[in-house]
């Protein structure tokens, strides 16, 4: 049997090709229901997820499975809408035309930045068209420097630094130039007349965790089951001690043995670390999310990004992107900030002060919000929710199969995997899960 450690996407997946190779596998999951960041909210109408998550063009193995899994006529692509809110004004940014009026870039500065985002260099005067061809170039290069040599710094200060200091705050000077140019790589291609293109699950991607819970079979996933220790014999994994509690405060149960012939762990390096001693140098950043359901819309566009001082780090109205009548009629938003230390202010405050601080925030932009019109808001936080791109990355990378480092018959599929590099994603956990399946059905 093989165990798999976490019931996210990344373990799922793994099961999912596991049982396909033929393989007998069991999923433990610590939590009392599987999904890990894509679980969802209740609306009048579809779930959505509790943090955002949308496809890019590039993701062809979530599309893949997707349509194995009989969701192919669910996948929509919808055209976005982004826009820059800058002296309170709200300046769409999507299409060509758009970011040509955009005021607060030259012409010459709107000209480096795109050729920078279509991979031209045009540094000395004579564009080439591979300098950006291999990101890992630029892996121990400062984001900052880069951008400076690369665009001008105008761009720099006026478009991308607020940016990044809403993804990366106080460690924003710390991140490697090849994970901007990589979320370049990720985001693919955009028509200069309707923008970009992002894939949506009809139903919310909720669907596509139960579709893989149905073809695992759910007597093969146990939740609220915390994998306590993983035991190695003569240097190969040979059982997994596993205590049956979930997150809800229960007393843990009786704890049970499971043999195996290796262990897939899906779950952050932490608990890697604490099953195998294996450390993971890669620093991780929390989130703290929210879910607003309104009567009211307060803007034209999807992803708004903020110059201006506000609360949060990005204000998304949802349903410009999936229509509300998807959700009864409700319109929702997400109001999210990252947070590189716990010691932040806003990760020590309850979620009662958050959506308090957040809602003075939504007034602030918006001065036609109404307060009464909120219907409710929810608030999900998670300590780990995506790895800070620092300079040297990939040296800290945890391998697929840690047979070497620890034991045979141990993988590893989490987000500290090659597969979530440049950009953590639905996608990359998937094929970090079949890149441990392959490997365990390879060494047969």
């Amino acid at each position: 049997m093989i165990g798999i450690v976490g019931g996210g996407v990344a373990g799922l997946a793994a099961a999912y090709r596991l049982q396909r190779a033929g393989r007998e596998v069991r999923v433990f999951e610590s939590r009392d229901d599987i999904g890990g960041l894509a679980r969802v909210y209740e609306t009048a109408g579809d779930p959505i997820e509790s943090f955002y998550h949308h496809l890019s063009r590039s993701e062809e193995t979530i599309v893949e499975l997707v349509g194995e899994l009989g969701l192919g006529g669910d996948l929509e692509w919808r055209y976005k809408t982004d826009s820059y809110y800058v002296d309170g004004v709200v300046h769409p940014m999507e299409r060509a035309w758009e970011i040509l009026a955009y005021p607060h870039l030259s012409l010459y500065d709107k000209f480096r930045l795109a050729m920078l985002v279509k991979e031209i260099d045009v540094r000395g005067g004579v564009p080439t068209f591979d300098t950006y061809e291999d990101i890992t170039d630029f892996e121990d290069v400062p984001i900052k420097e880069f951008l400076l040599e690369h665009t001008t710094r105008h761009v720099y200060e006026s478009f991308w630094e607020p940016l990044l200091d809403a993804k990366f705050g106080s460690r924003k000077e710390d991140v490697s130039a090849a994970w901007l140019l990589g979320r370049v790589k990720f985001r693919g291609e955009r028509d200069p007349l309707r923008g970009e293109q992002l894939g949506y699950l009809r139903g919310g991607f909720g669907k596509l965790l139960d579709a893989l819970l149905e073809a695992v079979g759910e007597e093969t996933v146990v939740t609220g089951a915390r994998v306590t220790d993983l035991a190695i014999e003569d240097s190969a994994a040979e059982s997994l001690t596993v205590e049956r509690s979930g997150d809800s405060g229960a007393s843990a149960g009786p704890e049970e043995t499971h043999d195996v012939d290796a262990v897939v762990v899906a779950a952050m390096p932490n608990v890697l670390e604490d099953l195998t001693g294996y450390p993971c140098e890669i620093d991780f950043q929390g989130t703290v999310c929210s879910v607003w359901s309104m009567d009211q819309s307060l803007s034209d566009t999807y992803w708004l990004n903020i110059k201006d001082d506000a609360p949060f780090g990005v204000f998304i109205e949802h349903t410009n992107f999936v229509p509300p009548e998807r959700y009864g009629g409700e319109h929702l938003y997400y109001t999210a900030s990252y947070v590189q230390d716990p010691e932040e202010e806003l990760w020590r405050m309850s979620d009662e002060e958050v959506e308090s601080h957040w809602r003075d925030g939504i007034a602030d932009l918006f001065p036609h919000f109404d307060p009464d019109a909120v219907n409710w808001v929810k608030t999900a936080r998670n300590p780990r929710t995506a790895p800070i791109y620092e300079r040297g990355y990939l040296e800290m990378v945890v391998p697929y199969d840690l047979g070497e480092e620890v034991a045979e018959g141990v993988y590893y599929a989490g987000m500290a995997s090659r597969a979530q590099y440049p950009e953590r994603s639905l996608n990359g956990g998937i094929e970090a899960g079949y890149a441990c399946a392959d490997r365990i059905a390879g060494a047969e």
